[in-house]
């Protein structure tokens, strides 16, 4: 008996201390697009389970009721991009050159306004709770967020769905060198050609300027919110002490990356038990000759698409019959009438559970980076429509990789559409090389949210220790630009007292041989 008291005594005082040591972390994710918070989620959730008190200000709430996790909801401030983003009001103004300041006006600039929330206000005052350890928050296009590091005097770790764009590295002191890393504008490989360097180096400046110049209206915001006397939200991401990045070099290349930069892609991939509609499963299961899974991601409604796009997808599933077709829908009832008989739609799906299934063969997807991740980690072969901002790059990225097949909307036609699909499912290369990649990528020495943990737990114990001392250097000095400078004064004043001296030693010469020959005739005329 005594030794059950004690064993209970025990058990007691190692919950006690796991419970004590546990820290108080505030997750704000202004985005109201679900697809990017997903990734946030499967951090958030692992901290909560690691036993951390998790408070998570969202759009999004999370599904399971846990102990330490309370949810603020900001829903009635946006509405969510979820199923509803049809082609005309945003994809087709995304398609230009422009589309970054589109972005932080729409996803950016009026996410600022959160902090006029009620239970979010409630937040910032010191006086109402107990001090936050930490703030992890979403590294896009709102670094007004970053100002929490300074208010409630903790650091931030940011979050990046992306891999990082090319306006992200600098206030991190990360090197982004154009001449071999590719502009989010550009759709290069890393081994460019004279002229790709050129309108590379121009492109990837153009992204900063740009960006740099759309974000100042959120200064005002940092100062009606929290005061004046902060610095400029350009300045308050470097005080960013942790970078989580949704990336892998298989994806965006090899590329140099500080130590506060810390690759966790593929995160937001785990196997958490989700099961198929019954109706869904029945249907993949029953797929003998395979089947194509069609989605344009959680935010855009393909039905919404121009009709002879549509009609140029419906001629091709009718052509690859008896293969059978799942399509992500938001609703059916708004695409055109005859919608072929091996096509099953549905508004939402576990993707994770279609692209594991055998008979799933290829993905047909606007390749968004989460998306392909997926379906490289589960080893399918894609064909890509990108619609906007690094969709482009990414499905360009994998056609060279041969695990995918890039196709333009505006050039679909019935005969390429299914020669596409011919081609993934008879040419080899495809299916081999996907599986290749997707051992690659399951070969790490820890998963992407044991690393995240991690790091997010180092920066609670340690403090902001990782910042780059790049960041307190100008521009110039980075790049070296007055070493350099003073390099050439120091070669050119040498060289031009060499050049003096010389000249000077030419005179004299000069001057000692006139002297001689003055001295010999002076001396022939006495003779």
């Amino acid at each position: 008996m005594r030794l059950i008291n004690f064993m209970c005594i025990l058990l007691f005082c190692f919950i006690n201390i796991n419970e004590n040591n546990g820290y108080r972390i505030l997750g704000i994710f202004p985005s109201n697009v679900r697809s990017h918070f997903v990734m946030f989620e499967k951090l958030m959730k692992g901290l909560i389970i690691k036993g951390h008190d998790v408070d998570i200000i969202s759009y999004f709430p999370l599904k399971e009721k846990i102990k330490n996790y309370k949810h603020i909801s900001v829903d009635e401030l946006l509405p969510a991009k979820h199923n509803n983003v049809s082609f005309q009001s945003f994809i087709k103004p995304m398609r230009n050159i422009f589309w970054v300041s589109l972005v932080a006006d729409d996803i950016g600039n009026k996410f600022c306004d959160i902090f006029k929330h009620q239970q979010v206000n409630d937040i910032l005052n010191k006086s109402s709770h107990v001090p936050y350890d930490l703030v992890v928050t979403e590294l896009f296009f709102a670094p007004c967020y970053f100002a929490l590091g300074r208010y409630l005097n903790v650091p931030i770790v940011a979050m990046s769905s992306n891999a990082l764009f090319d306006f992200m590295n600098d206030p991190f002191g990360n090197p982004i060198n154009p001449s071999f890393i590719p502009s989010g504008m550009v759709t290069y490989s890393q081994k460019m050609t004279f002229w790709q360097r050129l309108v590379n180096t121009i492109c990837t400046n153009f992204m900063k300027i740009i960006f740099n110049r759309n974000i100042q209206i959120q200064d005002k915001y940092v100062e009606k919110y929290f005061g004046p006397g902060y610095p400029t939200v350009y300045d308050l991401q470097k005080e960013i002490a942790l970078i989580l990045v949704n990336s892998h070099f298989i994806f965006n290349g090899i590329r140099p990356i500080t130590p506060s930069i810390v690759e966790v892609g593929g995160m937001h991939i785990q196997d958490e038990g989700e099961k198929l509609p019954q109706e869904i499963q029945k249907w993949l299961d029953e797929s003998d000759a395979g089947c194509i899974y069609v989605t344009f991601g959680s935010m855009v409604k393909i039905e919404s698409f121009p009709d002879e796009i549509l009609d140029a997808f419906y001629t091709t599933f009718r052509n690859i019959a008896p293969m059978r077709v799942l399509m992500k829908i938001a609703n059916e009832k708004e695409l055109p009438s005859g919608l072929p008989e091996n096509v099953k739609t549905h508004h939402w799906l576990p993707q994770l559970e279609v692209l594991k299934h055998n008979n799933t063969k290829v993905f047909v997807t606007h390749g968004g980076l989460m998306g392909t991740m997926e379906a490289i980690y589960y080893g399918v072969p894609m064909i890509g429509v990108p619609l906007f901002g690094d969709q482009h790059s990414n499905m360009h990225h994998y056609e060279r990789q041969k695990i995918a097949i890039l196709m333009k909307l505006e050039t679909i036609t019935a005969s390429r559409f299914t020669n596409a699909i011919q081609t993934i499912l008879n040419v080899p290369i495809y299916r081999t090389t996907v599986k290749k990649l997707s051992e690659m990528f399951k070969d790490r020495q820890n998963s992407p949210l044991e690393t995240a943990i991690f790091w997010v737990e180092f920066i609670c114990r340690n403090g902001n220790v990782l910042k780059s001392p790049a960041i307190d250097l100008e521009w110039w000095q980075l790049n070296l630009l007055d070493v350099y400078g003073f390099i050439l004064f120091i070669i050119f004043i040498t060289f031009y007292i060499i050049y003096s001296l010389s000249r000077i030693l030419i005179r004299l010469l000069r001057r000692l041989k006139s002297h001689k020959k003055f001295i010999s005739g002076t001396v022939k005329k006495n003779m």
